[in-house]
């Protein structure tokens, strides 16, 4: 007998944790997740432009100013960039095969997430409360 053909491991021991970050699961889930939130996000969006299409600065802001758009709209800016940023990972993660450089894009793509997340929330709290 091969020592290949020692393992004692069950079907489900062999899969476990096999995934190129050893989280494909959770990746999966939270990449099904976001997809389905993003869903009525994307709609309100739309509605959103499409009830201010031709709106003046100032209607706007004032649009913006109520709260609960406020933070469906900080939502709408959220859960897409999350989307995004779990959905490259698992490219990186698949195509890329020098462990240095798939270091190096999972950091970039962390980072370029957060200052798009930065920055759009930044204006989108500026436009709220007045800046």
């Amino acid at each position: 007998m091969s020592a290949k053909n020692t393992d004692m491991r069950t079907p489900l021991a062999k899969v476990r944790g096999l995934g190129s970050a050893r989280e494909g699961t959770g990746h999966f889930w939270r990449q099904r997740l976001t997809a389905i939130a993003n869903i009525p996000l994307i709609l309100f969006f739309t509605g959103f432009l499409i009830a201010l299409n031709g709106a003046g600065y100032a209607q706007v802001r004032a649009a913006l100013a109520n709260p609960f758009v406020a933070l469906v709209m900080a939502l709408v800016l959220i859960s897409p960039l999350y989307h995004m940023r779990i959905g490259m990972q698992v490219i990186i993660e698949d195509y890329v095969h020098g462990e240095g450089m798939k270091l190096a894009l999972i950091a970039l793509n962390t980072f370029f997430t957060i200052a798009v997340g930065v920055a759009s929330l930044f204006a989108l709290l500026k436009l709220a409360f007045g800046g």
